[in-house]
Order: structure tokens, then C-alpha cells, then sequence
């Protein structure tokens, strides 16, 4: 990108800014003083990205945690509770209330550890195989829509510099 092409917004917004409240389309508030917050372009993001996910996943009753987790166990195998917590950032008593729901729905199950007794792995069931397979394969594809402004390239270097913020999280005991 050209430090024109960077600047464009900046100055987009900084005349945006200079127009007056009567030239703003009526009932739209005038939102470029937040152009440059790295957080409100993702949250808006994140927004957009959030009505796709219900769009498609809310049939089969999943939040974005528990999608979330039905993908990292599917990925990783043996897993624990506090793994799970760690990586998606969700406190201990709150992922045991979701792994609860999961096992009712019959997703996951508790899985005494061979290793450790005192520990419990969680399983997919044979439903959560299916269902984490099937929403894999629609997740596979829902985004296309709301990111067809980006290039392939485009998207992948999108992802790279919000991994950079937000590194992977360390592997957890």
C-alpha cells in the first residue's frame, strides 16, 4: 500500500469532519472522527462478521464459543476444561456452565483422564462429530459474502496483523 493509499482515510475523515451537519445525510451521525481507532474498524468488523455467523450457525444452535469449542476439540483431541478456557478467554466458571449446555445438547462429553485421574478430557460425541464437521464445512465458506471487497491476499494478510495483536495463545498444561 502507497502512503497515499494510507492517508486517503485520514483525509477522508478529516473532510467529513469539516463538512457541516446540514450536508450529512439526515438521521446518519457522522462517525470519521473514529476512522483512525484501529478498535472501531474491528469492532465494526466484528459486527458485520457476527450477523454472518448467526445467519449460519444459529439453526444448529451454536454461539461463536461453543462453535469455538466444538472445533478445538475436533483439532486437538485430548483436551481439558482450563485448555479450552485459556485459548478462547473465557473464565473457568463460564466455560464449565457452556461445556454443560454442550453436554446436554449431547455435543461433548467428560472424559476421565487415563493419565491424571484427578483431570477430565472432553470428547465429542458421535452428534458432535457430525455437527462439528458439518458447520466446519459451512464456516468454510460464510465469510465470502461480507469480505467480497477483499482479495484473497488481502484477507490472508487481514488475518497476519490481527494475529500479530493477538498472538495464538500459549499451549496450556
Amino acid at each position: 500500500m502507497t502512503v497515499a493509499a494510507a492517508r486517503a482515510p485520514a483525509e477522508r475523515a478529516a473532510r467529513r469532519a469539516d463538512a457541516p451537519a446540514a450536508a450529512r445525510k439526515p438521521g446518519r451521525l457522522d462517525d470519521a472522527g473514529l476512522y483512525h481507532l484501529v478498535g472501531y474498524a474491528t469492532s465494526r468488523a466484528a459486527l458485520e462478521l457476527r450477523k454472518v455467523f448467526a445467519a449460519h450457525m444459529e439453526p444448529f444452535g451454536l454461539s461463536t464459543q461453543q462453535f469455538s469449542i466444538l472445533m478445538l476439540v475436533a483439532d486437538n483431541g485430548d483436551v481439558n476444561q482450563k485448555q479450552l478456557g485459556q485459548a478462547l478467554d473465557i473464565s473457568p466458571p463460564n466455560m464449565a456452565v457452556t461445556l454443560d449446555r454442550m453436554a446436554e445438547r449431547g455435543w461433548i462429553e467428560r472424559v476421565r483422564s487415563t493419565r491424571d485421574r484427578r483431570a477430565q478430557q472432553i470428547h465429542l460425541t458421535p452428534a458432535g462429530r457430525v455437527l462439528a464437521e458439518r458447520t466446519r464445512r459451512i464456516s468454510a465458506t460464510m465469510e465470502e459474502p461480507a469480505l467480497a471487497a477483499l482479495s484473497r491476499a488481502e484477507r490472508a494478510l487481514l488475518i497476519e496483523l490481527l494475529r500479530k495483536i493477538v498472538p495464538p495463545p500459549e499451549a496450556a498444561g
